[in-house]
């Protein structure tokens, strides 16, 4: 058995494509809308994409990335 790091694929992305900056602009950009307008069905159309768009890049990207890698690690390695 091998002492090998899991896989992460946040390693391979720069500084402003961390899990970090992607809530912190996606909330800026959500909560400045309703600050600036008040409106909150402009509001829900900015928020729509924003979290669909954090939730691909936060919750289903680094899944799939693991899987690449894992698929990849165990045909390289036969």
């Amino acid at each position: 058995m091998t002492n090998q790091e899991p896989f992460n694929p946040w390693n391979y992305k720069p500084w402003w494509c961390q899990p970090w900056s992607i809530l912190l602009t996606g909330m800026t950009l959500i909560l400045g809308s309703w600050f600036l307008l008040h409106i909150i069905w402009i509001t829900i159309l900015v928020a729509i994409p924003l979290l669909a768009w954090m939730g691909f890049f936060l919750l289903i990207w680094p899944k799939l990335m693991a899987e690449v890698y894992a698929q990849e690690y165990l045909s390289n390695k036969d």
